[in-house]
């Protein structure tokens, strides 16, 4: 009876076909930061209890952009502004000068970070 009483209280995990996908490398971006502001502030970020069921952790798109930056493909300035502006959950707005750079290299990371999105299922 113990292990039955476990089993009912085993977290229920959403299947791939339920997920909802990103619609793009920015949205998953930003949902990724989110949760790890979250996470760093103390909440406790558990899979298939948001609201929308997502095809991935936010870990798992840290690894894509980890991997895109060990093949030389985005340098750390990208990373910087990635997590910068995902912090302030919005993208830069290239029509104040002082933004500009950074939404270029913002830009050339979600552009370069689409691609294994998509290969993973991540992005639609």
């Amino acid at each position: 009876m113990a292990t039955a009483s476990l089993a009912s209280r085993a977290p229920v995990f959403a299947t791939l076909a339920k997920t909802e996908p990103f619609h793009s490398a920015e949205e998953a971006w930003m949902w990724t930061m989110a949760a790890l502001v979250a996470r760093r502030d103390g909440a406790r970020v558990v899979a298939g209890l948001g609201r929308k069921a997502r095809p991935c952790e936010p870990d798992d798109v840290v690894r894509c952009l980890d991997r895109l930056y060990r093949q030389r493909r985005v340098q750390l300035a990208h990373a910087r502004v990635l997590r910068l502006w995902g912090e302030r959950q919005q993208a830069p707005d290239p029509r104040y000068p002082i933004e500009r750079g950074d939404w270029t290299l913002w830009k050339e990371a979600l552009d370069r970070l689409e691609w294994p999105l998509r290969v993973k299922g991540i992005v639609a």
